[in-house]
């Protein structure tokens, strides 16, 4: 196969096209033309022999090779961006730079503030963001494959611990409750308030044996929500550790029982964001703050 060399800002221009939706609005992005963008995707999809985008009247969309390259592009100007911290950082010992972290809401709420406190006393050059992602399709994953994100705080399956092109680890194992109005005397007979991201495939087979528990009558957007929900005397609720850290006390939380179902959560990040001192003291910290994990019965 003959070698295709494009230049770094060849890769911003695909980032660019594709976060922008539009040739126009890249070159303001980059400083540039419309013109002169068009020009340089075209070059782009010339060197590589494929179509990149779907021009249209209300934009560029990229097509599947495009996303895929997309992703690469991504991927190859972070790591460019890491090269120039860490052999900067042979000089000063010091660990530093950008760290973009994906999380959801829970999990931005509850497990990574302490630690980034912890990383913020031992490597104080780190310099994190985090950006809350709904768990839902591709999900914190997904914006580590495609590039978004350095690390993603994920729920993760148990046959494959990771997807496919990633790797990572368990950080703990949380088990679900039955949540509801405190004092009911028979939260069981409430209607089920739920959210979208809630009672992943892992523990769906768990949830569709229980006939107690009713199709959702009420749906919230997000965790924070249902529990306000529940604590109004909307309903009862099933909701992982997680979400419950801080629960307030119009609610009740019931332990569902030794068969009750659980939820792995996880980080993940790209093989070669994981070689990086960034992605690893992060790792290093995630790991001391690991719970112990809750075991199936």
């Amino acid at each position: 196969m003959q070698s295709v060399d494009l230049a770094p800002q060849e890769l911003r221009t695909l980032v660019a096209v594709a976060d922008e939706g539009g040739f126009s609005a890249a070159g303001a992005r980059l400083g540039s033309t419309q013109s002169a963008v068009s020009h340089a995707v075209r070059g782009i999809e010339r060197k590589l022999g494929v179509v990149l985008f779907e021009r249209g009247r209300y934009g560029a969309r990229p097509t599947p090779a495009g996303a895929r390259a997309v992703a690469h592009a991504r991927r190859v100007l972070r790591m460019l961006e890491v090269m120039v911290a860490e052999t900067r950082g042979v000089q000063t010992a010091v660990v530093g730079g950008p760290l973009r972290i994906a999380a959801f809401r829970s999990a931005a709420l509850h497990l990574l503030p302490p630690v980034l406190a912890r990383l913020a006393v031992s490597h104080p050059g780190i310099e994190p963001t985090v950006r809350v992602v709904r768990e839902i399709g591709p999900g914190t994953a997904g914006e580590v494959a495609e590039g978004r994100a350095d690390l993603g705080i994920a729920t993760v399956g148990t046959g494959s611990p990771v997807p496919p092109g990633l790797v990572g680890d368990v950080l703990l194992e949380e088990p679900y409750a039955l949540v509801h109005p405190a004092g009911h005397p028979a939260p069981r007979s409430l209607p089920l308030v739920d959210w979208a991201e809630n009672c992943s495939s892992y523990t769906r087979a768990w949830w569709a044996a229980q006939d107690w528990i009713p199709a959702a009558t009420v749906r919230a957007e997000d965790d924070g929500a249902v529990l306000s929900m529940v604590g109004s005397g909307f309903g009862m609720a099933i909701m992982p550790r997680l979400s419950l850290t801080g629960a307030p006390p119009s609610v009740e939380v019931t332990d569902l029982g030794v068969r009750r179902p659980t939820r792995k959560v996880g980080y993940v990040t790209t093989p070669e964001l994981a070689a990086t001192a960034v992605v690893r003291a992060l790792v290093r910290e995630l790991r001391a703050g690991r719970k112990p994990q809750v075991s199936r019965v």
